[in-house]
Parts: structure tokens; sequence; C-alpha cells
């Protein structure tokens, strides 16, 4: 188990290193300058060009690109090039609310699409299982910012049930954090309800048509007992990879619902970073999401070990 870490651990290495190249060049290749930004529209070209010494951003491409990896072999994301704090305290102070929001949709996306999975393959063409399937095909079909917009619509304009942007912090109470965490969490986990409720039941179809799950009936067993006994244990490999998949792909759907929403998370920090040219947040958050990935990525190797008894490590 330690060697399978380690290797996975190295793999990782080159991985990080060649998100953070890619964003470096396509951040210098992208349109606009910072210093301009900072500077203001009023400012003049010698103004302009004393700040962009500042920064650094008048050396050459080689330069800036080794001591940009210098400092992150040193574990420095930098400085923001507009507020002037660490970027590393900047994602510190809106890690909060991106974590309450992955984490609420990720169990509210197991909670309800394994029960939905394992049913739809008990009921295998059936209209309990042809109704869920439609449905997750047009929650497929529908961009998370649509259903974002369409649950703000319907659930905050028409009904007034919930409000249409914020975020309450955990310290201000747990009524406020969940009820304003109920749509935001929705639209994230409308598409891997989808995903995993379709997984779960292709899973589960496989599995019950084993010798053992006949040989658990012919016994008498309660179906219950056969569906999440016998055979969810044995259809859970699959089904923890792609969850473990889903909390990858959750960083992406982090930043649009984080948008449309206004929670002020490391998500709406990468959109204002862009929006202003900030160079060392744009790279910082990128990258977190990358340590972030793989992370997830090594946990998805270690359970599938544990779960599946073929693999040698």
């Amino acid at each position: 188990m330690l060697s399978l870490v380690f290797k996975r651990l190295l793999a990782a290495v080159p991985v990080v290193l060649i998100v953070a190249t890619v964003v470096f060049l396509l951040l210098r290749m992208a349109p606009g300058d910072p210093a301009r930004v900072i500077a203001g529209d009023m400012a003049s070209e010698d103004t302009i060009a004393q700040i962009r010494a500042n920064l650094g951003l008048d050396q050459p491409l080689p330069t800036q690109y080794a001591l940009a990896m210098g400092a992150l072999a040193k574990g420095d994301l930098g400085t923001s090039i507009v507020s002037k704090q660490p970027v590393s305290a900047l994602i510190g102070s809106r890690i909060g609310p991106t974590a309450a929001l992955a984490v609420s949709s990720l169990l509210l996306t197991v909670l309800l699409a394994i029960p939905l999975g394992v049913l739809s393959a008990w009921w295998h063409r059936r209209a309990f299982d042809r109704v869920t399937m439609a449905l997750t095909v047009l929650a497929f079909s529908v961009p998370a910012f649509v259903v974002g917009y369409v649950l703000i619509l319907v659930f905050s304009v028409t009904l007034n049930w919930f409000p249409v942007q914020g975020y309450a912090p955990l310290a201000n109470g747990v009524g406020g954090f969940l009820y304003r965490l109920v749509l935001p969490s929705l639209t994230l986990a409308t598409v891997f309800v989808a995903l995993i409720t379709r997984i779960t039941r292709a899973s589960m179809l496989d599995v019950l048509g084993e010798d053992f799950v006949r040989t658990a009936r012919a016994k008498g067993a309660p179906e219950r007992y056969v569906l999440f006994r016998h055979a969810l244990r044995n259809a859970a490999a699959p089904i923890v990879t792609v969850v473990g998949v889903a909390v990858t792909t959750l960083i992406s759907g982090v930043v649009v619902t984080e948008t449309i929403f206004n929670i002020p998370g490391v998500g709406s920090l990468i959109v204002d970073a862009v929006l202003a040219r900030d160079y060392p947040v744009v790279q910082g958050t990128i990258l977190f999401f990358a340590f972030i990935y793989v992370f997830v990525n090594l946990a998805i190797d270690l359970i599938y070990v544990l779960l599946d008894p073929r693999i040698r490590y």
C-alpha cells in the first residue's frame, strides 16, 4: 500500500508541473496588461512602465517562468497584483463557502443517485426505471447555469421560498447556512445525480445477474437484504470511482454556480482575478484546484484497491 501511495505521489509531480506551465503561458498570452489595469485609464506611459517593472513583467518570459516555478517549489503561490495580499491567504479566506457548496452537493448527489440507481435496476424496464432514465437524460442535456436560473425563477422569484443570491456563514447559524445552500447545491448536483444514477443502475444490473444473487434469493433472503447487502456491496467499486470523478468535476461546476448565486468562494475569486488580469491569483487558484484533483484521484485509487481484492499492489 505504501509503495502504491509513493508511486501515485511521484506521478503527480509532473502533472502539477505541466499544469503550472500551461497556466503560466496562457496567462502571458492573454490580451490585456495588468499594469495598465492597476494604473487606470488616465495613467501615463511612464507610470505604467514603472508598475510593470515593479511586478517583474518587463523581464524576459523565461526569467518570469523561472521565478514563478522557483516560488512554487517553495510553496509560495505569489502575491495578488490588485489586493497585494498573498494568494494563499486569499484562497484560505474563500475556501469555506466553496467547501460547503461542494460537500453539500456531493452529499445530495450520493443520497439521491444511489437509491435511484438501485431502484431502477430492481424495477428494470418498468415505469419507475423508464421515468428515471428519461429524467437523467434531461439532466445531462441542460447546462448547469440554465438549471440555476430556472431554480431561481421558480423558487425565488415566483414562489419566494429561497433567496435569489448570497451566502450565510455557518458561524451565523446552521439554519441560515443550510437555507442558502439549497438552490446552489441542487444546481451543482443535478448533472452528477444523473451520472451516478445511470452508473449505479448499470453496475447493479450486472451484479443482479450473478449466481450468488440468485442463490441468496433461492434461500429466501428478503429482497431488500439481497439488494443492499449482496448486490450493492459487489457493485460498489465502479460507483465509488464515478463518485470520485464527480468530486473532481465539481471544480468547474463550482465556478459557474458561485457566479450565479454570488457566493464568495474560490470560484468567484478566480473569475474576479481573470477580469482584473491578476496573474498570480489566477495561477494560484488553478494550481490549488489541480492539487485537489491529484489528491482525489489518489484517494480513488486507494479506495478501489481496498474494494477490489483482485487488484494487487
